[in-house]
């Protein structure tokens, strides 16, 4: 494989799409050194600086009287929808904006790892505090993250963590937290289940800071045996219990390899290479082994973009985001909820799906009219150096843009067909299978 193609494919996995330039960029400086900076990059991210977190303010109910009236009650739930879409509409800007690229895919890993729902949450401010914790803790020591999810208000609403008392014990947040976020089915038994949620007791949500607070008088503080560990467990001593099987040095790879290299299971030698990285639970260290391992080269065309992923590498790619009106961005926006994605709404605790299943036919006529508006937002420079291409050679000049290795000849034969017209060129292109898989 040559160079370019290899940095181009580490490119389409570890950013939500890059530039014809950054590519150049990364093939100048060599593979190695693209991930080294990829993981720890030079400088201030002057991207993310332009798009500062919203201040939301108190949550809309908290203002509401002891018996509201039903206008009151109803402005209440119009300001706290106004709140999530303006968090949305930040997330997705800041996905284009940022420069530290791979340090926002991972938040968006995080958040379809430890997928939580505002749909449940009903609160803006404990989803974007849910988000600061995986900037802060999701490239670091995986056992911090654990033990500050398990402190994570938004995370103990949406599994029920602030019901879970020493007098009724909730299993909800222990089954998963052990299922879905550390160790993987078959690593534990029901028994475990129900002691971990003991463990987990006496936490609750206060929704006006937005914090998780310990109750003593909650909490079971009795003597609990999960995985083989007997004593008065708690949250900080569970994680440690769970961090220490031999289930979650393997479990953090498999979900690695799964959403950034091929839905393939990853093969023996791959798991046990990523494995050793990640003896130390260093997530960092982990995501390096995966990108220079010789196998995750060899996955180009493994993934099917998730419609976040196309939406922002493409409005990226046609330098979208600085030409789009009003209109045209919410267009954008609302496209993700009829492609079924949309940040801070994952379906369920198991978070979003991936391969084929996003490409059918609904999404693909979706796709065509969020192509036609992504087109017709393209900025100029993106269109100048389309054109500037003679006629023939422009399929190959978008493939150079939009960061595709190659076209297939019945691809290229559609483009070709329209290769006059630049924008129309650039909608085929978008909704193109090959643009599609990667």
């Amino acid at each position: 494989m040559a160079e370019r193609e290899k940095v181009a494919h580490l490119l389409r996995r570890a950013t939500f799409g890059p530039t014809a330039d950054e590519v150049d960029r990364a093939e100048r400086a060599g593979y190695q050194a693209t991930v080294e900076q990829l993981l720890a990059p030079a400088g201030a991210d002057r991207g993310a600086a332009r798009t500062p977190a919203p201040k939301l303010g108190a949550d809309p109910y908290t203002d509401l009287p002891k018996k509201p009236t039903r206008e009151q009650r109803q402005r209440a739930q119009q300001a706290r929808k106004d709140q999530v879409q303006q968090l949305t509409h930040w997330w997705v800007d800041r996905m284009v904006a940022a420069d530290h690229q791979l340090a926002e895919k991972l938040v968006f890993f995080w958040h379809g790892h430890w997928a939580t729902s505002v749909q449940k949450v009903k609160s803006a401010g404990l989803m974007l505090a849910q988000q600061q914790t995986f900037r802060r803790d999701g490239r670091g020591d995986f056992g911090v993250l654990v033990r500050a999810m398990l402190r994570d208000g938004a995370l103990i609403h949406w599994l029920d963590g602030q019901r879970n008392t020493r007098k009724a014990p909730n299993e909800n947040l222990a089954r998963e937290l052990m299922e879905l976020f550390t160790l993987g089915i078959g690593a534990y038994t029901e028994a475990d289940v129900k002691a971990a949620a003991r463990a987990l007791t006496g936490w609750t949500v206060d929704r006006v800071d937005g914090t998780a607070t310990f109750q003593q008088a909650r909490h079971d503080g009795g003597a609990k045996t999960v995985l083989g560990r007997t004593g008065p467990l708690d949250a900080d001593s569970l994680a440690e219990v769970i961090l220490a099987q031999p289930a979650a040095k393997t479990f953090l790879p498999a979900r690695l390899w799964f959403r950034f290299a091929s839905g393939e299971p990853m093969p023996g030698p791959v798991r046990d290479r990523l494995s050793a990285a990640f003896a130390g639970h260093d997530v960092s260290a982990l995501v390096r082994a995966l990108l220079l391992d010789e196998q995750f080269t060899a996955t180009g065309g493994q993934l099917v973009k998730q419609p976040v992923e196309w939406l922002v590498g493409a409005v990226r790619q046609l330098g979208a985001d600085g030409t789009a009106g009003d209109k045209q961005r919410k267009q954008l926006y609302q496209g993700l909820t009829r492609l079924d994605q949309v940040p801070f709404k994952p379906p369920s605790v198991g978070g979003w799906p991936s391969g084929t299943a996003w490409l059918n036919t609904f999404a693909t006529q979706t796709r065509v009219q969020l192509a036609q508006a992504l087109s017709a937002a393209a900025s100029p420079a993106f269109l100048e150096r389309l054109s500037a291409a003679p006629v023939a050679g422009r399929p190959e000049a978008l493939a150079r843009l939009l960061v595709v290795d190659a076209w297939t000849d019945r691809t290229r034969a559609v483009l070709a067909d329209a290769a006059k017209d630049a924008r129309k060129l650039t909608v085929l292109g978008l909704i193109s299978p090959e643009y599609a898989v990667h």
